[in-house]
């Protein structure tokens, strides 16, 4: 049975093969343009930052170097209304020794010129799957008004005492994928 996580709620993941998916719907009134949400996943080191360049995966780079986060895709519109827009397979047996954490955030591409924002996007969540069985194992359903933010940190998967858990984060972040960029991933900015 799935558990519905609220903010800040940990769970054990208990299995090496799963599946993130990540879900919205955007308000079709709220804009002229098509809502591209892109879903990214930042492994980190202890220094909480990504170890080298290719731990970075998003729609530019869809798998990491160990082969353990891989994207789906780019969903560029938003238009699976009943399921994920975009998915992450993680295999955490291919893991990097160095990787001690898995961010998982979305973020509005281009929002800026679009004048878009996550207060235009409605039914937003991260959920986590056995990736041999597709059972849903926890779900976090982003219920917050985050108005003027244009990224999101949904989760973070980390390693307590030998075991794997997933943490709902909801934080916002403004200024786009750039900004978590810029949090974890400074050596390799521009």
């Amino acid at each position: 049975m799935a558990i519905n996580l609220t903010k800040g709620q940990r769970v054990d993941i208990g299995i090496s093969k799963f599946g993130v998916g990540l879900g919205w719907d955007p308000n079709s009134k709220a804009s002229s343009h098509d809502y591209d949400l892109d879903a990214s996943a930042f492994l980190i080191g202890s220094d909480n930052q990504v170890p080298a360049e290719g731990f970075f995966v998003f729609y530019g780079n869809q798998e990491s170097p160990d082969g353990a986060v891989k994207s789906s895709g780019d969903d560029r519109t938003g238009g699976n209304s009943d399921g994920d827009d975009e998915t992450l397979e993680v295999d955490l047996s291919r893991l990097d020794p160095r990787v001690e954490q898995i961010i998982f955030t979305v973020s509005i591409y281009e929002a800026e010129v679009r004048n878009q924002n996550f207060g235009q996007v409605r039914n937003s969540f991260i959920r986590i799957y056995n990736a041999l069985t597709g059972e849903e194992l926890c779900k976090y359903e982003l219920d917050e008004d985050f108005s003027t933010e244009t990224a999101l940190e949904f989760g973070r998967l980390y390693k307590r005492n030998g075991a794997w858990r997933f943490e709902a984060l909801g934080v916002s972040s403004d200024g786009g994928l750039e900004s978590l960029v810029e949090k974890y991933a400074r050596a390799y900015t521009a």
